[in-house]
């Protein structure tokens, strides 16, 4: 990754205003909302379908059939086959999935919303609890992706910046999903470059005491490069990534990157995971999951209230409990929340939807620079 490419995503950049201007009437609101009147309609709909990345919306689509007599069933299905699912059900006029909950941003920013798949719906009554970011289009949760060590081998984290992971005694030594294969990975590497290479630069600067002096398009590059030519550990899922770093009795130490989520193995299955607090430049990154209606839908009563329900403390609450946070201000998550993820949100990288476009076209340039240099 040259300097070419610096130029390349600044060119990407000035389109954003443009794909913003695609969710101008994506999103809708009623100036007056009545829940109950949307209840009573949505109980004369068809049955709802909702896909999600996570496993805990069969769940929550059962707590909603309960508590609204509307009935509806959860799928989990992982970003890229809820993409194909919704764009193969869109073109067929055949829609099967209702509702859309999926993380990976830059493709419903430049794939589902401009070709028409699905609309963002903000529930009125809920505007003034939801952060203007978060509402256009609708974001419903944000997960965190954090670095972990083994509190059994060690006391706190035994890394305080993340360029130590390029250093020899730490070669292979990072265990984290393949960047090749989950895309949120690349995604975080444009995000921080477009908005925090300049933390990335200055944590180089205090590890190594000089300033950081490369060929690459900036320091986030030069990192990145560095990371995959020391070798991490690849997994196909965050579940290896957690059980490398935070299995019981090992004897090599392992920093893990993964989703706070697999903090709940420590409860589970006797994990000893810990998450690695003032980290240097930041402990971990923040990615969001959309809300989406799909287009077509013959439930769409049914399925702006099932949206309303996620949005409320009650309706994501099995998410919360692996770490996962609404945008709702009043939704907070519990006091057992394993990772403790929110008393170190300060720490975590956030992600900026704003530039989700220039993710998408950055996306193969990433996993180029990562093909290139990573070195078993």
């Amino acid at each position: 990754m040259s300097r070419h490419f610096d130029v390349k995503r600044l060119l990407a950049a000035t389109a954003l205003s443009v794909a913003a201007g695609l969710f101008a009437g994506a999103a809708q609101a009623e100036e007056k909302f009545d829940l109950n009147a949307l209840i009573e309609a949505a109980k004369k709909e068809p049955p709802l379908s909702v896909y999600s990345s996570t496993g805990k919306i069969v769940k929550q689509a059962e707590a909603f059939s309960k508590k609204y007599g509307v009935q509806a069933t959860g799928t989990k299905a992982n970003a890229a086959a809820q993409l194909e699912m919704v764009i193969r059900e869109g073109q067929a006029k055949n829609v099967q999935g209702d509702v859309i909950q999926i993380s990976d941003v830059p493709a419903g920013v430049a794939q589902l919303v401009p070709q028409g798949f699905v609309d963002s719906w903000l529930p009125p009554d809920l505007a003034d609890k939801i952060p203007a970011k978060f509402q256009n289009p609708l974001t419903v949760s944000q997960e965190a992706n954090v670095f972990a060590y083994n509190t059994q081998l060690n006391e706190s984290c035994p890394i305080k910046n993340i360029w130590e992971l390029t250093e020899e005694k730490w070669k292979g030594k990072l265990a984290m999903q393949d960047p090749l294969n989950k895309a949120s990975y690349v995604d975080w590497f444009n995000q921080l470059a477009t908005h925090g290479d300049d933390k990335v630069a200055a944590a180089y600067k205090a590890h190594f005491g000089k300033d950081l002096v490369t060929d690459e398009a900036g320091a986030t590059a030069a990192w990145v490069k560095a990371l995959a030519a020391n070798g991490p550990l690849l997994t196909d899922a965050d579940e290896g990534a957690a059980q490398a770093a935070g299995a019981p009795d090992q004897k090599e130490p392992f920093i893990g990157l993964m989703s706070s989520a697999k903090f709940r193995n420590n409860k589970d299955v006797g994990s000893k995971l810990g998450l690695c607090k003032d980290l240097q430049p930041f402990a971990g990154w923040m990615y969001p999951s959309l809300g989406f209606i799909a287009k077509g839908t013959d439930s769409p009563n049914a399925a702006k209230l099932f949206i309303h329900y996620l949005m409320t403390e009650e309706g994501i609450a099995p998410q919360a409990d692996d770490g996962k946070m609404s945008t709702n201000t009043d939704a907070k998550l519990p006091d057992d929340e394993p990772s403790g993820i929110g008393k170190v949100l300060d720490q975590i990288f956030p992600y900026d939807a704003a530039t989700a476009q220039s993710d998408w076209d950055a996306r193969q340039d990433w996993q180029d620079l990562w093909r290139v240099n990573y070195k078993k």
